[in-house]
């Protein structure tokens, strides 16, 4: 159930949840960014900007009609912290899905287990695009959260399609480490 109320700056809204699961027992983590996605109706503008100005280094090209996408991977950073930026076009303007409307199309997030992120995050009302868990562009197993919520699934991406990918063992070793030295002592 939803509640209108007053919060603490005095702005009138719609506050709370729906009503379902804990939102204290979360059985996975987000770990960090794993990509971000761009579209434009033509990716060498992209390409332009991503790679040739900002230095992104090319890592690989995916396509597929049914997905409507032929993208290139770029990449910053290194090792378990590399985060792609993928620069897609459709490969027909006139079909859908339409990967450069919106033009930023949708950032990805490591999460250490997509089973039971994927099963918690529905308890919890969050809508999810059809397909349900699968293999990515790069491999690794993606589910996408709906950039719209409905009846039934109210929590979405508030118009951002977010991609959920299973970080593979180095990368959850990694921030693991990080996140043990950033502990206090």
């Amino acid at each position: 159930m939803r509640l209108s109320q007053v919060d603490m700056a005095g702005n009138r809204g719609i506050f709370g949840r729906v009503e379902r699961g804990s939102m204290t027992t979360r059985p996975f983590k987000v770990l960090g960014i794993q990509q971000v996605a761009v579209g434009a109706a033509d990716k060498s503008a992209l390409r332009r900007l991503w790679v040739d100005t900002l230095g992104l280094t090319p890592h690989g090209n995916f396509k597929s009609e049914k997905e409507n996408v032929d993208e290139d991977i770029v990449t910053m950073g290194s090792g378990p912290f590399t985060v792609e930026v993928d620069l897609m076009q459709p490969i027909d303007p006139e079909k859908k899905p339409r990967v450069d409307t919106p033009p930023l199309n949708h950032i990805g997030l490591w999460v250490d287990d997509i089973d039971a992120a994927v099963e918690w995050l529905a308890d919890q009302g969050v809508r999810f695009t059809p397909g349900g868990v699968r293999p990515g562009a790069a491999g690794h197993r993606v589910c996408f959260i709906h950039p719209k919520g409905n009846e039934s699934a109210p929590i979405s991406g508030e118009g951002v399609l977010i991609e959920l990918v299973e970080a593979p063992q180095d990368v959850r070793e990694a921030f693991e480490k990080i996140s043990r030295a950033a502990r206090p002592a």
